[in-house]
């Protein structure tokens, strides 16, 4: 039972930073030449360990051979996120009357 609620957990958490540069060490790159190759400073793509940065998180996403959304997905379910306004219906009705008002 504690090895499928671990799994779900890892499922939904973001890679570890150590798995992240790991998975680009057995494509053949280290962040550093990643960066250069892709024509950004020596040490712009550890940014995207650190913090969002989309940009830098596609890169080292392509070179891994993964989608970014696989690698953060809790980065990636904050950016997708649209809120969705539910109203009871007293609170709609009170809403549309409010709106009736100003309309008039």
């Amino acid at each position: 039972m504690d090895t499928l609620n671990n799994s779900k957990k890892s499922a939904q958490a973001d890679w570890h930073r150590a798995d992240i540069v790991a998975a680009l060490h057995k494509k053949g790159w280290s962040l550093r030449a990643l960066s250069m190759q892709s024509g950004l400073g020596a040490g712009t793509l550890k940014a995207a360990l650190e913090r969002p940065y989309k940009k830098a998180e596609g890169i080292v996403a392509a070179a891994i051979g993964v989608a970014p959304e696989v690698i953060w997905p809790t980065r990636y379910a904050k950016r997708n996120f649209t809120p969705v306004l539910t109203l009871n219906t007293s609170q709609s009705s009170h809403l549309a009357h409010s709106l009736q008002r100003a309309a008039a």
